[in-house]
């Protein structure tokens, strides 16, 4: 069972068909025992890191998250939720993040030939094989943002060119993150969806 954190932003109900295309048994929740007993979570976003950090901490969801991370279970983190892992945001105020994975949001350049918000579809340069990224290969993918992670080098996975080199995919053990939308990136998108489900289905061996 797969929770997807209910905190009032983010594509929950898209991402929850996704998964249930896969296969992939979920939930929508913001309950702790029901987070902590899960076999792994997504952590969606859409809209303002300073907003959304207050909301996970008004309800409690930024230490059952960090529990579940040092639990060594899988985490996924999509658009504003991958972001969220990181230690720290300059979007609006600086504002704490997560700090599961090393890095911080910053605002994309304002250069000519390159809108803010970055939306649309971007093609994929793959860094590193992980789980998530082993079947990729210049795919392109739907984004809509206007920050990005700036994080070091080991934790980028994979990337998008635009006015920067956006690190479209991260990766620190068994956490994971996408700047993308997989739930709206087609046939790639589930394929980097049942990654984590391949992810979620190791780990859950592992620990029986």
């Amino acid at each position: 069972m797969i929770v997807i954190i209910d905190y009032d932003t983010g594509n929950t109900k898209s991402i929850s068909k996704a998964l249930d295309f896969i296969g992939l048994q979920n939930k929508i929740s913001s309950n702790y025992a029901e987070i902590l007993q899960a076999d792994g979570v997504i952590l969606p976003g859409v809209g303002a890191f300073p907003e959304a950090m207050q909301e996970l901490g008004r309800r409690g969801l930024d230490v059952t998250l960090k529990e579940m991370a040092e639990s060594g279970k899988p985490m996924l983190g999509v658009c504003l939720g991958m972001q969220l892992l990181l230690e720290s945001s300059d979007e609006h105020l600086f504002t704490k993040g997560l700090g599961l994975i090393p890095g911080h949001v910053e605002k994309l350049p304002d250069e000519p030939g390159f809108a803010v918000p970055h939306m649309g579809w971007n093609q994929l340069e793959i860094k590193r094989s992980t789980p998530l990224t082993k079947k990729l290969g210049g795919e392109y993918v739907y984004y809509v943002h206007s920050y990005y992670a700036n994080c070091p080098n080991e934790y980028i996975i994979a990337t998008s060119g635009y006015s920067v080199e956006v690190p479209s995919m991260i990766n620190k053990g068994n956490i994971y993150g996408a700047q993308f939308h997989p739930e709206k990136s087609g046939q790639i998108g589930l394929e980097i969806l049942k990654g984590f489900k391949e992810v979620t289905e190791s780990c859950k061996s592992s620990q029986q």
